[in-house]
């Protein structure tokens, strides 16, 4: 099991335990087709201009296989990406995309299955004329993505765990992961019921 797939086998919900609340992506941000799985990989990080996409388009040939690109800065009015940038991002084995801002061609993206987060659709592309620099230190949904911090997300929402806390994190989230899957409901609600009842200072 490669790094990144250790990362994979926990839902963003897992995460809690070890991140703060601005690790976690703004959920205007979300899956855009149903049964999108989970992807868990390091961020190549995109900074756009208001209304252009060029340098996302350069980012799906310079971004290493397996990483995730995360981008900001087009906007909600203009598409970063489509179709064909989604196939060719997939063919070069990009993880996915999370994208503070809107993509088109929904279609042929959900028949590829190819994993997109993003805030939603627009019919109109971006132009192609701001050349920025790629993978630096941007802020994406809320949250600093720094090149290299892993993303983990799916439908329960975007983890960001920054590379020098990976392992306090991944560890963390191993436990939540194991407790729940050891743990029955119906003894879950007896401590449930208890923590609460403590909490209340009075009984149900």
């Amino acid at each position: 099991m490669t790094e990144y797939k250790k990362f994979a086998a926990h839902s963003p919900t897992a995460y809690a335990d070890g991140l703060d609340i601005n690790q976690f992506i703004d959920n205007g941000i979300k899956k855009l087709w149903n049964g999108i799985p989970r992807i868990a990989g390091p961020a190549f990080t995109v900074p756009l201009s208001a209304g252009d996409n060029l340098m996302f388009h350069a980012a799906i040939y310079e971004a290493p296989p397996g990483s995730i690109i995360v981008a900001c800065g087009a906007g909600n009015k203009h598409a970063v990406a489509g179709g064909n940038v989604c196939a060719v991002a997939q063919k070069r084995g990009i993880a996915g995309f999370v994208i503070d801002g809107v993509i088109r061609d929904i279609e042929e993206i959900r028949d590829n299955k190819f994993p997109v987060f993003a805030r939603g659709l627009s019919a109109k592309p971006g132009s192609k004329n701001k050349k920025i620099q790629l993978n630096v230190p941007i802020q994406c949904g809320g949250v600093w993505v720094y090149p290299g911090d892993i993303i983990i997300a799916d439908e329960e929402g975007i983890a960001v765990v920054p590379l020098a806390q990976k392992d306090t994190v991944l560890e963390k989230a191993h436990a939540r992961t194991l407790r729940e899957e050891t743990t029955s409901l119906e003894d879950w609600e007896k401590n449930h019921r208890a923590k609460i009842q403590k909490l209340l200072g009075d009984n149900l």
